[in-house]
């Protein structure tokens, strides 16, 4: 059984719009859960507006390590501008 970490992933400015956003999500969805056998799992995303005009996300995933991550995302055909380890998590609220 492999012990997953926490990353964050930063996607600066990749999406004209909420189609290609939407279309890219399911490939990465596609990828994490049928060609990588469960060893990425996608957490959640937040979309950011960016001020190009363009979409950006911050996601949250587990992997085991970071190599993993980056072979999901050439896979997927995505950006992974920087990936962050995450040592812990501090809830103050839930998510909206």
């Amino acid at each position: 059984n492999v012990l997953m970490q926490t990353y964050v992933i930063l996607r600066r400015s990749v999406w004209k719009d909420r189609s290609e956003l939407e279309e890219a999500g399911d490939l990465a969805r596609q990828v994490a859960d049928d060609e990588l056998g469960g060893d990425v799992k996608w957490i959640r995303s937040y979309v950011l507006d960016e001020e190009d005009g363009t979409l950006g996300t911050v996601c949250i995933y587990q992997a085991e390590d970071e190599d993993i991550l980056m072979e999901h995302a050439q896979r997927s055909d995505l950006p992974a501008d920087e990936i962050v380890a995450v040592v812990d998590t501090i809830m103050v609220r839930d998510d909206p």
